[in-house]
């Protein structure tokens, strides 16, 4: 008889045993959620007019649980069982909804707008890539093994899509002469159907170039009938210099591509190459727009800055940086230097400062994150307050107690799906103190208090550096706590290279 564990619980008994063995295990700060409902994850949803529309209700708390919604528009309807909303709305317009989930123990409402019009992604995707864990060595069943981690566990708390990195690829071919899959892959329609019956929205990677990075085919070629073969000559030298086979040859094939996705259920799109320029960029967006099917379309790599005005009209996210590393230097290299680009965010358009490098990473060979715990709570906490896609890199099929509690506190992710969508920004920095901070929807601000500095230090938040007086409740998100009422200033120790993330109540007494 087999016997089946949850991921949580799994996590919490390799804990216990690794206690057991005298290895230091990381403290989580997150608390266990209640056993009552909660409903977690944004409270806007966008749409376009005549898509397919997809979006399950993220809640806690003890199963089985029933779902229902208040003013749920006509084309759309809600499995009471899992909380999905599908169907299709054809005219543009809002609906102010009212979600709802109820167990034996309680009920729990949240409001909810659906905008139907052009503009999708109105908060930054939450979900998995491929890349940080696996590489070039992923493979079909290592991304449904990280699909089962996901729909087991970090659905309830709005985490949505399995995106496929690069290394899927085989050659041109089927009905519409697009990428079909490796001998890794052989099924990828029956692949997003998979991900689809759990839940969650499948994501696919491709680049403008001939040749990917991992030297596979890509969306153009020197011919007409889109033939390719393996290169012969080494990267070295060529790639990111316009050098082909890494660059954009005389026959592009984005429109076939697009088709092809969408055939198979394909949500999200990572189009990868150097330098990410606007008329690529902007058939690709035309290509995916014409396949009738929303797909949150990202940009990568390294995104040049003077080329944003064109980027951020077509795209939904773009990379800022280079790739991240799951050392300090590389993590806050790339999080502390995004101010500038923060004219360009906002909902439906987003700065990505790169994937997330907690849990076990790799690029291959998995291992534990280089981060300490203190790092990863900045890390997380940094990338929430910057209103960044949030992309988890490693495998969520051996996921640990400490990375679930990382990636499960809903108060933190909420910063991250406000739907003012606001990026926060420096607002003070004092030695190794930084201090970044945002506006939210609801009149309340998020704070993060950042320690850059290898020394224990205090930080003091003076109310004067967010144009606020008057007493304002302070909570610390992290562990979900009110720490008090405070007049002018917040005081706190920070320990090195981490943070104390704090939101202060609109209300002044």
């Amino acid at each position: 008889m087999k016997i089946k564990i949850r991921p949580l619980l799994f996590a919490v008994l390799v804990s216990v045993l690794a206690s057991a063995r005298g290895e230091e295990m990381p403290e989580s700060l997150t608390p266990a959620p209640p056993p009552t409902p909660r409903i977690h994850g944004p409270s806007i949803f966008g749409v376009r007019p005549g898509s397919p529309f997809l979006y399950r209700i993220p809640a806690t708390g003890e199963r089985p649980m029933e779902f229902s919604v208040k003013k749920l528009p006509a084309g759309l309807q809600v499995d009471s069982a899992t909380g999905e909303i599908t169907g299709t709305l054809t005219s543009a317009g809002k609906y102010e909804i009212v979600l709802r989930a109820q167990n034996a123990l309680g009920k729990s409402e949240k409001k909810f707008r659906i905008v139907v019009g052009d503009n999708i992604s109105l908060t930054p995707a939450m979900g998995w890539n491929s890349w940080n864990c696996w590489g070039s060595h992923v493979t079909a069943e290592k991304v449904l093994q990280s699909a089962r981690g996901m729909a087991s566990n970090l659905i309830d708390h709005g985490w949505t899509y399995i995106n496929i990195d690069d290394a899927w690829q085989g050659v041109r071919g089927g009905p519409f002469n697009g990428i079909q899959g490796n001998t890794n892959f052989s099924d990828m329609k029956g692949l997003c159907d998979q991900i689809h019956g759990m839940g969650l929205k499948a994501g696919i990677y491709s680049t403008p170039w001939t040749t990917s990075y991992a030297t596979h085919i890509g969306g153009s070629a020197e011919n007409p009938e889109g033939t390719w073969s393996k290169p012969t000559v080494q990267k070295k030298g060529r790639v990111n210099k316009k050098i082909l086979p890494w660059a954009i040859g005389r026959y592009s094939f984005a429109s076939n591509d697009a088709q092809q996705w969408a055939a198979w259920g394909i949500d999200y799109l990572k189009y990868d190459w150097n330098p990410n320029e606007v008329p690529e960029t902007r058939e690709m967006a035309g290509a995916l727009r014409a396949a009738g099917r929303d797909v949150v379309f990202s940009l990568s790599n390294s995104s040049p800055y003077t080329n944003m005005p064109g980027l951020s009209h077509y795209a939904n996210s773009w990379r800022t940086t280079g790739d991240i590393r799951d050392t300090w230097a590389s993590m806050s290299a790339k999080g502390f230097s995004q101010d500038k680009w923060a004219r360009y965010s906002g909902p439906g358009h987003w700065n990505d400062p790169d994937m997330l490098v907690v849990g076990q990473v790799g690029w291959g060979s998995p291992h534990p994150t280089h981060l300490t715990a203190d790092e990863q709570y900045t890390h997380i906490s940094l990338w929430c307050l910057l209103s960044a896609p949030l992309l988890i890199g490693c495998d969520l099929g051996k996921v640990d107690a400490f990375t679930l509690g990382v990636l499960s506190n809903d108060e933190v992710l909420a910063l991250d799906q406000d739907a003012l969508g606001q990026q926060a920004r420096c607002i003070a920095t004092n030695g190794d103190i930084k201090i970044y901070a945002k506006d939210l929807e609801d009149g309340s601000k998020a704070v993060g208090l950042f320690n850059v500095g290898t020394n224990n230090t205090t930080a003091t938040l003076q109310w004067s550096d967010l144009k606020l007086h008057g007493k304002r409740m302070v909570r610390d998100l992290w562990r979900q706590k009110d720490l008090g009422r405070f007049a002018s200033q917040f005081e706190t120790p920070v320990p090195p290279h981490g943070v104390v993330l704090i939101r202060l109540d609109k209300r002044r007494e």
